[in-house]
């Protein structure tokens, strides 16, 4: 009680003007007056995540412009250099961040919580949020070859044996070349660091330990001597194994400086103490024209976040079987289409993350997106096994709930688990009955009365939802999802024989998409043009994308609604950057998953420029095969969110397997999204199998001569009302759901 009526905002306005400070309390309030109220202040979550995102980002600035001599990870040494494209002035930022280069690998094995992560120097980061290990080749007082201050390495995935990634380094005579992987020991997984090092002269391979991983500063305060020469042991409770043991090792503080300024002073200290926490150790190896070869083991925990002890992990041979597969004439889409299927899996161990690092927690939108695409692969028991944790994530008001004021995730539960069922032919489970209803009243009840201002009347309240979008409002993004959602758990229930709700929920649906197109139309008329805004009173801007929800993936819209080919046609001409969408709130880069909204809208509409963007993402892509969440315009490198980024996988497996094969109401519509030049060329295109509304498919495109064959193996539960075939540069051919195959008349040159 004391704590309601004691006047807090008053004291603390009181001391902040006495000292000549920003009254705190005054610039919250002028900051909420540029979104609508809101009945939640900006989430929690978000809210701990930048107050920890800019923790990180004080200790880089009290650690790093300091101390330059030191050997930084890639984007520091980019990101500081006055000459590079990479270049941020410090003057007057409080926190150094990295803005430039996020962009990592994540490696592991299906179903291991651990995820360590790889820079784009090879950089190995094993533990989360944790400390480094590099690598260099250096020579006394002669050339040093440093990865991560050379303009040019090459890195690769490597998926033949398992996963991992592959970084080589090269410079005059010199060649390092690192392979990080994780492997199954006993059952037990184990980071593994293979390092093969050559050198015409002789030369000393160098592997150090850095505290720091590619956000900036992680403390390191002890590193002692284990085994020998055969290891080191890390505050007292990680190990790290050398195979074979080192020449010897060198230890370093931060008083004294980087361990590489003493790699040839002849210390025989076997351990270092660091109050800062910037302890740094070395171990090393002679290299000579025949070459070195060292392994590095870290092990890593073997129970996982989920409080239980993962009794088997099965390899990937394993968890990639009975899983669609692609078979693309083009080397570098085949390689993502791989690669993605591996991210998803790897980030799914029984819950789903969209990313190894910045985002390894779980939110709503981010899993019904990356739910999806696993659906879509056919890994249906992954999928349920998340689906299953919903109603413990639920509240008692029936929200289901990752933060605060995400008033769309509602719809994204039910709609992800409307898929499910649709997508397996399987009804509700029921233990899912209780969360769906509960679910759907809150959608209902969430609505705003329907006599109230037009523009807002019947919509969810303002809230940040999807916070790329701007401050809070009322967010048609949000509205388009709690319709989704009340149709999904109408049909849901429906297949548990609760027909007298499913009716209820389907008119108070279209109660809601009534209220929306209102509120539509009035934001046309201010506008002179049909483009929907982001919420009712805003201007068209990049936040527009996320009301082509009701187009994709929600299909809502018809695919030539006018509403969704003007916002399209706006944000093409104004938020291009680079051939892909700039967005330019809080993300302030190229969004790979964004642009390929546009193209997914664009493919239901028949345009060809949807091929164009995702050509653009291809390209936007790392060496690995990865997206971060938003790209730099100058520097390609990332620039926002997590380097790893889980929703763009996913949303390249669901363009990958629209552009085969999607269904458009009672229509299943096949190879609408095929490259042209893919049809000029000999091999045979493939996807499948996947499942589908009507039945699993398997569609196989082969070029022959004169001819297209295409060819579909389908298991139909309900056949289609109609199968068109829609190859570019081909008229559409419609037949029923009795044929299998037809052949097309090659396109003239």
């Amino acid at each position: 009680m004391f704590l309601r009526w004691f006047p807090w905002k008053q004291l603390v306005s009181r001391m902040a003007k006495s000292r000549g400070m920003v009254d705190p309390v005054g610039l919250l309030s002028r900051l909420e007056s540029f979104g609508q109220p809101i009945e939640v202040r900006e989430p929690l979550e978000l809210l701990r995540a930048g107050v920890v995102f800019h923790a990180r980002g004080l200790l880089n600035t009290s650690a790093i412009q300091h101390n330059l001599d030191w050997i930084w990870p890639y984007w520091v040494e980019r990101q500081y250099d006055p000459l590079d494209p990479s270049f941020i002035p410090r003057a007057f930022s409080i926190t150094h961040i990295n803005l430039t280069h996020r962009n990592w690998t994540a490696i592991g094995t299906p179903d291991e919580d651990q995820l360590p992560i790889v820079d784009p120097r090879g950089l190995l980061t094993p533990f989360y949020d944790g400390w480094s290990l590099d690598y260099w080749l250096v020579r006394n007082g002669g050339t040093w070859l440093v990865p991560s201050q050379l303009e040019r390495v090459e890195q690769r995935l490597e998926l033949l044996r398992g996963l991992a990634v592959v970084t080589t380094a090269r410079q005059q005579d010199q060649e390092l070349s690192a392979r990080a992987s994780v492997e199954l020991e006993s059952g037990a997984p184990v980071c593994r660091l293979e390092l093969a090092a050559r050198s015409l002269e002789p030369a000393w391979l160098v592997v150090s330990l850095r505290p720091y991983n590619p956000e900036g500063i992680s403390f390191v305060h002890r590193i002692e001597a284990e085994n020998g020469l055969g290891g080191w042991r890390i505050e007292r409770q990680r190990s790290i194994h050398f195979d074979p043991p080192a020449q010897s090792f060198r230890f370093s503080d931060y008083h004294q400086g980087d361990v590489h300024t003493r790699l040839f002073h002849n210390d025989p200290a076997q351990a270092i103490s660091c109050k800062v926490g910037m302890a740094t150790a070395a171990a090393l190896y002679p290299v000579d024209g025949s070459g070195t070869r060292v392994r590095v083991d870290i092990p890593l925990e073997t129970r996982s976040r989920f409080g239980r002890r993962a009794a088997r992990r099965p390899p990937w041979a394993e968890a990639l079987a009975g899983g669609a597969t692609a078979r693309l004439p083009d080397p570098r889409f085949q390689m993502l289409f791989d690669a993605a299927v591996r991210s998803l899996l790897l980030h799914s161990p029984g819950e789903v993350y969209p990313g190894p690092y910045t985002y390894k927690r779980f939110w709503f939108r981010d899993a019904a997106f990356i739910l999806h695409g696993l659906l879509c692969l056919g890994f249906r028991q992954r999928v349920e096994r998340v689906l299953d944790s919903f109603p413990a994530r639920q509240t008692a008001a029936g929200f289901f709930f990752s933060q605060e004021g995400e008033w769309d995730s509602n719809g994204e539960a039910l709609w992800i688990m409307d898929r499910f069922c649709l997508l397996t032919g399987r009804r509700a489970k029921e233990e899912w009955v209780q969360a769906i209803q509960r679910g759907a009243r809150w959608i209902q009840r969430k609505r705003l009365p329907e006599g109230g201002d037009p523009r807002y009347a019947g919509l969810l309240p303002p809230g940040f939802s999807a916070e790329h979008l701007g401050p809070n409002d009322y967010y048609y993004w949000d509205d388009f999802w709690g319709v989704a959602g009340l149709r999904a758990a109408a049909e849901l229930l429906e297949s548990r024989q609760q027909s007298t709700l499913a009716a209820e929920l389907l008119d108070e649906a279209d109660r809601f998409e009534a209220a929306i197109a209102r509120s539509l139309e009035l934001a046309a008329e201010r506008l002179g043009c049909p483009g929907m805004p982001a919420s009712p009173t805003r201007r068209l801007d990049c936040g527009a994308i996320g009301s082509l929800a009701a187009g994709y993936p929600l299909q809502l819209f018809e695919p030539h609604d006018p509403r969704l080919l003007a916002t399209v046609e706006f944000l093409l001409q104004r938020s291009l950057v680079g051939g892909g969408f700039f967005q330019d709130v809080i993300h302030s880069g190229i969004n790979p998953y964004l642009t390929l909204h546009l193209a997914q809208v664009l493919l239901r509409a028949g345009d060809p420029r949807a091929l164009e963007l995702f050509r653009t993402v291809a390209e936007l892509a790392s060496p690995t095969g990865q997206w971060p969440e938003a790209v730099h315009p100058r520097t390609g490198g990332g620039c926002m969110g997590d380097g790893h980024h889980v929703w763009a996988a996913a949303e390249w497996i669901l363009m990958q397997r629209n552009a085969f094969f999607r269904e458009e109401g009672g229509a299943l519509i096949l190879g609408s999204g095929i490259f042209p030049e893919w049809l000029e060329q000999e091999d045979s295109i493939a996807f499948g199998p996947g499942p589908t509304a009507f039945g699993p498919i398997t569609l196989t495109i082969r070029p022959r001569g004169d001819l297209i064959r295409v060819q579909w193996d389908a298991e139909w539960r309900r056949p289609p009302e109609a199968i068109e075939v829609r190859l570019p540069g081909h008229p559409p051919v419609v037949v029923g759901p009795e044929v299998f195959t037809i052949d097309l008349q090659r396109a003239a040159p």
